[in-house]
Formats: structure tokens, C-alpha cells, sequence
């Protein structure tokens, strides 16, 4: 079975050179797999988990936002983060994902802001390590509606939580 070259390359350098027979990305558009002889690919990867399987086992890896190239035999990802399972201490991640939370929970300037885009950006760099642990943290909803922001009053439910509206919200709606 022929196999692909995976490399992982940050701004402080080259992370990871792996020979594999398969890999996994969290691409923007959704999570995608690369077997050897795949075609040629540019896109764009979010922060989330990669994973590849090996002759002699299987990898992970969490990554930030950047761009897989798969050409020929390679497969080159450069991203502006990453780290290797054995490397996440969940406790110290889920300390500053919760931290991040409370930050952008309270922000007080507009969601356009490059500040809340950072915060956010920490808030899934954090996800994705959790996710890479094996202990992710509940998916987030945004609660929007299409006439502006949802009231305040959420349902808290297994992992989710949702808008609600009562009857008067719902009236005043239609």
C-alpha cells in the first residue's frame, strides 16, 4: 500500500513529517479524509483535529486555522498552532476556555471587533484541544435570531443550549 508524506508546519517551524496511509482535517466546508493518489487540493482548515493512520498505528493532532495542500504523494499542512495529544493538560485548557467564556460573555464592544474575533479564536483553539483529549467541550449555539439578538432566557440541556421565546416573544414576532 503506498503512503503519503504528512507534514505539519507552523510559523515556528516544521511540527510534524509522518508517513501515512490515510489522514483526516477539519476543513472549513467539514472534516475530510486524503488517501494516497487523491487528487490535488487547496483548502482551508479550521481549528479541530487531525488524525492519520500509520503501518504501525494511529496519530492525532489539534491544529489551528490555516491551509492543507495535498499534491502528488504530500500532504503539507501549515497552520498557526498546534500541539500533540500527550502535550494538552485538559485542566489548565478548560481553566482558560472558561476564562475566554466569561470574556466574551461580558465583551462590551462590537462583535466586529479584531479583540472578539481573538477571544474567539482562542475560545475554539481551546475546543480543539479538549476535542483532541478526548473530553470536548459542549458545542456552542449562537443566539441569534433573524430580528437581532434571542431573549436571555436559555434552555440548558445535554451539551447544547438553546433560544427560547415565550408566548408574548412569539406573539410579538408575527
Amino acid at each position: 500500500m503506498s503512503e503519503l508524506q504528512l507534514e505539519i508546519v507552523t510559523p515556528e517551524g516544521s511540527k510534524l513529517k509522518e508517513e501515512v496511509l490515510e489522514l483526516t482535517a477539519p476543513s472549513i466546508a467539514g472534516e475530510f479524509g486524503v488517501l494516497p493518489g487523491h487528487l490535488p487540493v487547496l483548502a482551508a482548515v479550521k481549528p479541530g483535529v487531525v488524525t492519520w493512520k500509520t503501518k504501525s498505528g494511529t496519530g492525532a493532532c489539534a491544529i489551528g486555522w490555516g491551509f492543507i495542500e495535498v499534491s502528488g504523494e504530500h500532504a503539507s499542512v501549515l497552520t498557526d498552532r498546534f500541539v500533540l495529544k500527550g502535550e494538552v493538560d485538559p485542566v489548565v485548557v478548560r481553566a482558560e476556555l472558561k476564562e475566554l467564556d466569561h470574556k466574551i460573555d461580558k465583551f462590551p464592544d462590537s462583535p466586529d471587533s479584531p479583540e472578539y474575533h481573538q477571544l474567539v479564536d482562542d475560545e475554539l483553539w481551546c475546543a480543539a484541544q479538549l476535542e483532541l483529549h478526548g473530553d470536548p467541550p459542549p458545542p456552542t449555539v449562537a443566539f441569534v435570531t433573524p430580528y437581532g439578538q434571542a431573549p436571555e432566557e436559555r434552555i440548558e440541556g445535554e451539551g447544547t443550549g438553546a433560544a427560547v421565546l415565550d408566548e408574548k416573544d412569539a406573539d410579538a414576532e408575527h
